[in-house]
C-alpha cells in the first residue's frame, strides 16, 4: 500500500478529516473558538460553514455540502458517519475520500459531509434500506397499495432474476458484484426501485470489504448485449453513487486506469481466476445464480431492544474512546505511537462490536441465507493477502 512513512503521513491527512467530524459536533456547546479535549489541552474547531468550496462539482457535492450544514445537527451528522463506518476501520473510510480527492483535505472533508448528507436524507440507507431489507420488500410486493405493491414487485423481481450478484474474488482478493446486462429492460422497473436496488446491492457488497482490500471489482456481463438493454438512468444514478458516495467501490472490470475491457476469456483471466469464473461466462466453476426467499423470523433479532441498546451503548463508549485518541493525537503529536496503538485496540473492538450489532440493525440478505457472508466472517472466503500484494496507485484516484 505505501512505505512507513506514508503510511503515516496518510494517517495523519485521515485525521484531520476525522478532527473536521468529531470536533464538530461539539460546536453546538462550544462557548468559543476553541473546545478543550478530554485530555485537557486545546485545539481549534474548524469552520465547515467558511470552506471554500472547488467550482468544478460534477455532482452537485458543493451544494449537498451547504443543504447538509443547514438540515442537519453536528450529532446527526456524526451519527451518520458512525453508521456508515460499520465494521470498516473508520482511517480506511476516510483514506477513501482522500485519495478520490488526492488528498486535499478539505475536497475530501466535503466530500464525505455532502455523502452522509445523502445517505440521511435521498438514499436513506440505514434507516429504510438496509434496515427493512429483502423482507420488507416482499411484504410490499404482497401489497394491497398499488405503489407499494409495484415497488416490491420490482426490486423483488431484480433479486431473483438475478440482474447483478456478489460471488467470489478477483486474483487481488477483491469481492466481485456481476451484472448480467441482458436481464435489464428499460421501463420493466420504476426508476426509484432500480436505484434502491444498486444502493442496495453497493452496501451490501461493503460487508465484504476486509483491509487490506477496500474495494471491490464490477463485472459488466455484455453477453447477448442489445439496443433493449439500453437505459441511461441507472447507468447515470449508478456513476453518480461511485464517484460521489462511495469511492471504494470503484473497479470495474479498460486497459487504462480502474477500467478493463475484456472481450475473451483469456483477457478476463488477467483479473480473475477462471476457477472463479461461472460456466455462462466460459470460466470453469459449475455455479448458477438461485434466490433463496426470505425467511419468516429471520429477522426476530430486531424484536429484541434491550439488546440492541446494550449493544449501541457499547458501540458509543468506544466511538467516544476513538474520538478521544484522535483529538489527543491532533494536540500532541509526539504520542503518535502511543496514541496509535490505543486507537488500533479501540478499532478491533470496534469491528467486533458491528457484527455483534449488525443483526439487529440490518435485515438478512441473500448472502446471509446462502452462507457466503457467514464464510466471509469466519475467513474461509475473502482476502487473506498481506497490505503489499494490494497497492493503491494512481489508477485509484477519481
Amino acid at each position: 500500500m505505501c512505505s512507513t512513512t506514508e503510511g503515516r503521513d496518510q494517517n495523519a491527512r485521515s485525521a484531520k478529516v476525522a478532527v473536521g467530524i468529531v470536533a464538530e459536533k461539539d460546536k453546538d456547546n462550544a462557548p468559543s473558538d476553541t473546545d478543550s479535549t478530554t485530555s485537557g489541552a486545546s485545539t481549534p474547531l474548524p469552520d465547515l460553514a467558511s470552506l471554500n468550496l472547488n467550482e468544478a462539482d460534477k455532482h452537485g457535492m458543493n451544494q449537498a455540502f451547504k443543504d447538509a450544514l443547514a438540515a442537519h445537527s453536528s450529532e446527526e451528522m456524526r451519527t451518520a458517519f458512525w453508521s456508515f463506518v460499520k465494521h470498516d476501520h473508520p482511517d480506511g473510510l476516510l483514506l477513501r475520500f482522500l485519495r478520490a480527492r488526492k488528498w486535499d483535505v478539505q475536497a475530501a472533508l466535503v466530500m464525505m459531509v455532502a455523502t452522509m448528507h445523502w445517505r440521511i436524507t435521498e438514499a436513506h440507507v440505514d434507516d429504510d434500506v438496509m434496515l427493512r431489507g429483502e423482507m420488507a420488500l416482499l411484504k410490499e410486493s404482497q401489497s394491497s397499495d398499488k405503489t407499494q405493491k409495484k415497488e416490491g414487485e420490482d426490486f423483488m423481481a431484480q433479486l431473483r432474476m438475478g440482474k447483478s450478484f456478489l460471488h467470489r474474488y478477483d486474483k487481488q482478493g477483491r469481492p466481485m458484484c456481476f451484472v448480467r446486462v441482458r436481464l435489464h429492460r428499460a421501463g420493466e422497473q420504476t426508476e426509484a426501485s432500480l436505484e434502491r436496488f444498486i444502493v442496495y446491492t453497493i452496501e451490501t457488497a461493503r460487508l465484504f470489504l476486509r483491509l487490506p482490500v477496500d474495494t471491490a471489482t464490477i463485472v459488466f456481463d455484455m453477453t447477448d448485449f442489445s439496443m433493449k438493454n439500453m437505459d441511461y438512468k441507472p447507468v447515470k444514478f449508478m456513476i453518480k453513487c461511485f464517484e460521489a458516495n462511495y469511492p471504494e467501490l470503484s473497479r470495474i472490470t479498460r486497459r487504462s486506469g480502474k477500467v478493463h475491457l475484456t472481450m475473451t476469456a483469456n483477457d478476463l483471466a488477467e483479473y480473475i481466476d477462471m476457477k472463479q469464473v461461472r460456466k455462462e461466462m466460459a470460466g470453469q466453476e459449475d455455479w448458477t445464480y438461485k434466490y433463496p426467499e426470505p425467511v419468516e423470523g429471520e429477522n426476530k433479532a430486531m424484536d429484541d431492544t434491550t439488546t440492541l441498546e446494550t449493544l449501541q451503548d457499547d458501540r458509543a463508549e468506544l466511538v467516544q474512546r476513538y474520538e478521544k485518541a484522535i483529538l489527543d493525537w491532533e494536540v500532541d503529536p509526539s504520542r503518535g505511537k502511543e496514541i496509535e496503538s490505543e486507537r488500533n485496540e479501540v478499532v478491533k473492538a470496534l469491528k467486533n462490536n458491528y457484527w455483534k450489532l449488525d443483526p439487529y440493525v440490518r435485515a438478512r440478505s441473500l448472502y446471509d441465507r446462502n452462507g457466503m457472508l457467514e464464510k466471509f466472517q469466519a475467513g474461509q472466503e475473502g482476502p487473506k493477502l498481506t497490505s503489499r500484494q494490494v497497492e493503491t496507485s494512481a489508477d485509484d484516484l477519481d
